[in-house]
Formats: structure tokens, C-alpha cells, sequence
């Protein structure tokens, strides 16, 4: 061995203590960071998206949800439980439960900020009647809204017109269909002693009545405001209303409650659901309001669909899916 030799070998061993070392510590340092924990923060989600539609911006509101622990007869009425399962678990879904949610939808045409329809309110269940915190979140207080749209007046959709008392929006002009006040407002239908319009009759005496002389009414084809097209899709209630929404030669199709979910509803349109309340005109008119969706690949809203609710309906064969939007807006 030379002079040489021995001073790389000497080298050589101080570099791989130096080496051996350094991992050593690493090591420690690494079973340090390895015990160390972050708390558990929970399950979170958005409460808003905004799209920009021609010059119109639209925001879709989360209102909340509502759990559903058995979903046959709610869905597929006239369907066995066993293809309801069935239908369920080939799209990754339980097969015995479910959760719908509840999607306002603000329309800002830069003239006008519109409302489309109110959520729950409060005391309609712990997970429910956040509409006011998600418009926060989106930027709006109740005073900036101009107009509120009533689709139908189903209790999950009138329910936060009014709070303590006074209207939440105090500023709004109310809108909705004239076939669907007449039918909720009428004395046969307020005084009614079906136990399923019981129930529903409620949140319109607090809600609709104390606000009647505030609202004006539309028929199929009526203008809220310009580019915002009211379109009868009877069935789902009497005067229940879809509306086209169109800026600059872009389309959205703001559907309500054509399809009450967007499996057991939206891809068995002919699947009778307990919410609609006249069974063959509401698959008609859902079976209209998607063929038309597909074949016009018109983007669309609905307020059951999963949040944030702006998507696409495909049509393959004789089925339809709906194809949550990506970044179709976005460029």
C-alpha cells in the first residue's frame, strides 16, 4: 500500500462515519416526523361554483342535503326493490341509501341578480338550510338579490323566503309559473285534507301567502328577464318550470326537479318516483327535457344533481347519464 493508498483509505472510513452519521440522524429525525400527527379536520366540501355563461356569470349555491336510509318505493315505485338495488350498485352507489342534495342557482346578467329558488330555511333538519352561508361564501348578501324564481313550490324550495318574520331577500321581486301559484294557492289545495298536501300546504302558508302580492307570474315561453326563458315541464307538480338561460350564444339549461337523482331518476327517466306528483306527465317531461339536453348538448343544472350540480346529458342507445361539466367554461 503507498502513502497514497492509506490517505484515500483513512478518507474513505471519516467520509462513511461522517455518512453513517448523517443517516443516523435521519433516521431519528425521521421516526420524530413519523410519530407526529396532524388532527383529523373531517369530511369537507365547496359550497359554490361559479361559471361565466356569455356575459352572464352563474353560481350554483349548496343548500345542504338530506339522507335517505331506504330508497325503494321513494324511487322506481313501479320497479322491484331487487332492480332498484340492482341499478344502484352498477353505478358504485349503495344499494339501500342514499343522499339527495339541494342547489340554488344565482343568475348575475349584470343587470339583474336572480334567485332560483330558496332551499330549506331552517328547522328542516341539521344538514339542511345553509343557502345563506354558501351565498356568503359566493360573495352575495340577501339585500344584492333582485329576483327570486320560484320553480315549484315544493317545500324544499320555498322554505327560505322567509325568517323571523320578515322575507330574507328584502329586496326581491318574486317570480314563478301561474298554473303552479294557482294550484299551491288555491282554497281546494290550502284547505286540502289529503295528508300528502298537508304537509306541503305548510311552508306555502308561511312562506308564499305572506309574499302573494309581491309576484308575478310566467306561462311556457315568458321572459324573467332578457335571455331567461321560462319552459312548462308539468308533471312533477302541476305548473312545475325549467328555464333557458342563453348569453352570447351560451346555453344552460336550469331543469329544477325533472330528475329528483341522477341515476334512479336520470338514467330510468320511465322509473316512477313519490315525489312527482303526476306520474306519467313528469316522465314525459323528463324524458323531453333530457332527449332535448342530449341532443342539443346543451350544458345543464338541476337541483338534485351532485354538487356542484353543472353538468351534461349523454344519450347512449335508449340511456341517458348525466357527465359532470370539467372546464367547458373555463376556456
Amino acid at each position: 500500500m503507498t502513502g497514497n493508498d492509506a490517505s484515500m483509505t483513512r478518507r474513505t472510513a471519516l467520509l462513511g462515519a461522517a455518512a453513517s452519521g448523517t443517516a443516523t440522524a435521519a433516521l431519528v429525525s425521521g421516526a420524530a416526523l413519523a410519530v407526529a400527527k396532524a388532527p383529523m379536520m373531517g369530511a369537507a366540501a365547496p359550497t359554490f361554483r361559479r361559471i361565466k355563461l356569455g356575459n352572464f356569470e352563474v353560481t350554483t349555491v349548496f343548500d345542504g342535503f338530506g339522507n335517505v336510509p331506504r330508497v325503494h318505493p321513494i324511487f322506481g315505485q313501479n320497479q322491484s326493490a331487487e332492480a332498484v338495488a340492482a341499478q344502484l350498485k352498477a353505478n358504485n352507489l349503495p344499494p339501500d341509501k342514499m343522499q339527495i342534495g339541494f342547489t340554488p342557482v344565482v343568475v348575475n346578467t349584470g343587470n339583474e341578480v336572480v334567485l332560483f329558488d330558496t332551499g330549506n330555511g331552517s328547522g328542516r333538519g341539521s344538514t339542511r338550510g345553509k343557502l345563506l352561508t354558501a351565498l356568503a361564501a359566493a360573495g352575495f348578501t340577501p339585500d344584492m338579490i333582485d329576483i327570486v324564481v320560484i320553480t315549484h313550490m315544493h317545500p324544499d324550495h320555498v322554505s327560505g323566503m322567509i325568517a323571523d318574520g320578515k322575507p330574507v331577500f328584502p329586496n326581491a321581486r318574486y317570480v314563478t309559473g301561474e298554473v303552479e301559484h294557482n294550484f299551491w294557492t288555491s282554497d281546494a289545495t290550502l284547505n286540502s285534507s289529503d295528508k300528502g298536501l298537508q304537509g306541503r300546504v305548510v311552508p306555502i302558508k308561511a312562506n308564499v301567502l305572506p309574499l302573494n302580492e309581491q309576484f308575478t307570474f310566467l306561462k311556457g315561453g315568458n321572459d324573467v328577464v332578457t335571455g331567461i326563458t321560462a319552459i312548462e315541464a308539468f308533471g312533477h307538480t302541476p305548473g312545475h318550470l325549467v328555464f333557458n338561460i342563453e348569453s352570447e350564444g351560451r346555453r344552460l339549461l336550469l331543469w329544477a326537479d325533472v330528475c329528483n337523482h341522477y341515476v334512479v331518476s336520470l338514467q330510468k327517466p320511465e322509473w316512477h318516483v313519490v315525489f312527482d306528483m303526476d306520474k306519467d306527465a313528469a316522465i314525459a317531461a323528463r324524458k323531453k327535457v333530457l332527449d332535448m339536453a342530449a341532443a342539443d348538448r346543451i350544458a345543464a343544472t338541476g337541483y338534485h344533481m351532485p354538487f356542484p350540480s353543472i353538468g351534461f346529458v349523454e344519450k347512449i342507445g335508449d340511456m341517458h347519464r348525466w357527465v359532470a361539466a370539467t372546464y367547458q367554461f373555463a376556456i
